[in-house]
Order: structure tokens, then C-alpha cells, then sequence
């Protein structure tokens, strides 16, 4: 079937008069306002918060697209990446009637957000060594299925997806893929950023969370088409992005050469930290992965976890997750913090 997001769109989203404050009309330089219903005498604080953000971040995005090579229309700024997948939900899917497609295990917040909007979740397991079924995933597909989440590289496996078995996706699938590149900074795989003039139905999710060292500004990024972008930024609320947090990125996106050491010295140390964690007996296998984590299979991983939450070492369990049966993730820290779960790891046995 061919693409087309007309079709796509819920009705109701193609009929709505979005909220358009004053500085989404006014265009051009303005030294009095007057519009907004500001403290016009400042705050209490040392910096003045008293204006209203910009709406649609737009110094912000300029410097991200000169970063990533995207231009400006063809971004979107969230409320971390959670924000730009439920409003891509709430923009494409039907309640209670559209379907999306996972491949477990993956990130929870997409099955998390279907079901506050009311949207079916169909889940295609990955295979064994954690790839898509693409049969599978072909017969899971019907005439509601509006989206398609691939995580790569996936969380919680850390594994980045075959390029090919994507590609396959988007050639195929009349709906929109959606690739979270949360920890694509990591990987030996290329973005699909580049694809993006080639693929209408493409969109991709990145973080300043992880190797930007940013998770508590709380900033996602959509890259997508301008006409998905558009209905994207129609829908949210007007004024999702704090001035802080637009002000401290900016600041930040101009420190390229510490985020880039930053990760060169992460794969170091994950290269480490998983040939140390195999030397212990309690380590039965350490998945590959091209993310800033380890998925380790333990004996009794359980057990594992709360000993070391005991000690203050906090990891994710995910022992009970599908494929991923008696698993811990563990981020990569710093060299000491390492050394410390190590130093547990080694009591715990004894």
C-alpha cells in the first residue's frame, strides 16, 4: 500500500482550530508586550522568567539542525521523547479502534501511552538473538494499524536492529515507522536521520537524556517529514518547553567535544565492565550492545538485585521481562562506580 498521511490523521485532528497564542502570530522584532497577560516587573529570581517561552523553540532548533543536518521545519521539540510519542497516538491513532505494533522487549513507555489513549497494542516478540520477525510482523498488520514502534539500539537488550529488516518496514507498511534512536550516540550504526527525505512514513526519536548528559532538562526530539511535524506541533500544548531548559540546551549543544569524549570513554568502559562481570561466576552471559547499558543473565538475578539495592547499588531487573529471563541492565557508570558494583558482585559471592 502507499503512504499517505491524510488517511492517517484522525478527522477530528484535521478539523481542530489549534491554540495560537500572540507570539505564535507576530513575526519580527518587538520590544513591548503587552499580550500575554505577564508580570511585566520581572520575577524573584536572578534571572527573569516573567515572559512565556518561545512556542516553537525556534533558536533551539536551529542549532539541532545544524548538529543533525535536518532543517528547522523538520523537527519537533517534546517534553523528553515520552511527549512525541503520545501525541504522535493521539494525532495518528483511533481510539478504540487503530492498533500499533511493538517487538518485546522494548521501552514500555509505547505500550504505556496506547493504553491511556485507548489504542490496541499488538506485540511481535524479536527473535532470539533479538531482531524483527518480519513475517510475524507482516501477518500482525491490518487495515488499522496506524504505527510501528522499533526501538534500536533496543532497550533493554542493547542491541542495534538489522538496517535491512527497517528498511523492509518502511518500504512495506502503509502507516508511520517510528525508530526511538534514544541511545543511537553509542552505536555502531549509522541514524536514519539521513533517510528522511527518502521515507514520508519515517519518524525518529532521539534524547538529550543520555549521552547529552541532559535528563533532567527533559528534552525529546521527533525528526519527521514537515507535514507530520506540523499536525505534531498543532497538537501539543503551546508552551511545552520551559525557557530554562530551552536556554540550557542551547548552551549545552555548543559542547559537542565533551558529549563525543564523554561516549568514547562509556564504550571503553563498558568493554571493561563486561569482561569483568564474565570472570564472575554468578555472570552466565553479556548480551552485545550499542547502547550506554549491559543486558547480563545471572544465576538467580533476583536475588542479585536486591542484594545490591541493599548496598545502595541500584540496577533494573529484568528478570521478568519477555526473552529476558534472569537479566539485570546495568547502566555503564563512572570507573569508580564500576569498581563498586564489582567490589558487591565479589562479596556476594564469597
Amino acid at each position: 500500500m502507499e503512504f499517505n498521511l491524510d488517511t492517517l490523521v484522525r478527522e477530528n485532528i484535521k478539523k481542530m482550530t489549534p491554540y495560537s497564542s500572540a507570539r505564535h502570530e507576530f513575526s519580527g522584532a518587538a520590544t513591548v508586550f503587552l499580550d500575554a497577560n505577564e508580570n511585566a516587573f520581572g520575577s524573584p529570581l536572578p534571572v527573569n522568567y516573567n515572559r512565556y517561552p518561545d512556542p516553537l523553540q525556534w533558536p533551539l532548533k536551529e542549532k539541532i539542525s545544524q548538529i543533525k543536518g535536518v532543517p528547522p521545519s523538520n523537527i519537533f521539540l517534546g517534553n523528553g521523547s515520552d511527549e512525541a510519542i503520545d501525541l504522535l497516538f493521539r494525532i495518528f491513532c483511533e481510539p478504540g479502534q487503530d492498533n500499533v505494533i511493538i517487538f518485546p522487549p522494548t521501552y514500555g513507555m509505547y505500550e504505556v501511552c496506547a493504553e491511556i489513549n485507548n489504542v490496541a497494542v499488538k506485540k511481535v516478540p524479536l527473535t532470539r538473538d533479538y531482531q524483527l520477525d518480519l513475517e510475524a510482523t507482516e501477518a500482525a498488520v491490518d487495515a488499522n494499524t496506524k504505527l510501528i514502534f522499533v526501538c534500536s539500539p533496543n532497550n533493554p537488550t542493547g542491541n542495534s536492529i538489522e538496517r535491512g529488516a527497517i528498511e523492509v518496514l518502511l518500504n512495506n507498511f502503509a502507516g508511520l515507522v517510528v525508530i526511538d534512536e534514544a541511545y543511537i550516540n553509542y552505536a555502531r550504526q549509522k541514524t536514519f536521520i539521513t533517510e528522511l527525505t527518502e521515507y514520508p512514513n519515517l519518524v525518529i526519536l532521539q534524547t538529550l537524556s543520555k549521552a547529552w548528559g541532559l535528563a533532567g532538562l527533559r528534552l525529546g526530539m521527533a525528526f519527521a517529514g514537515q507535514p507530520v511535524i506540523d499536525y505534531m506541533n498543532q497538537v501539543k500544548y503551546p508552551y511545552n518547553i520551559n525557557t530554562a531548559t530551552q536556554q540550557l540546551a542551547l548552551e549545552a549543544l555548543s559542547n559537542i567535544s565533551s558529549v563525543n569524549n564523554w561516549t568514547k570513554t562509556t564504550v571503553v568502559q563498558k568493554d571493561n565492565l563486561s569482561e569483568a562481570l564474565l570472570a564472575l561466576p554468578v555472570t552466565e552471559k553479556v548480551y552485545p550492545s550499542d547502547a550506554n547499558f549491559i543486558l547480563v543473565k545471572m544465576t538467580d538475578a533476583r536475588r542479585i538485585y536486591e542484594y545490591l539495592a541493599g548496598r545502595g547499588i541500584i540496577v533494573r531487573d529484568r528478570s521478568k521481562v519477555m526473552l529476558c529471563d534472569d537479566c539485570l541492565r546495568i547502566t555503564i557508570g563512572t570507573p569508580e562506580e564500576n569498581n563498586q558494583l564489582l567490589e558487591a558482585l565479589k562479596k556476594y559471592m564469597a
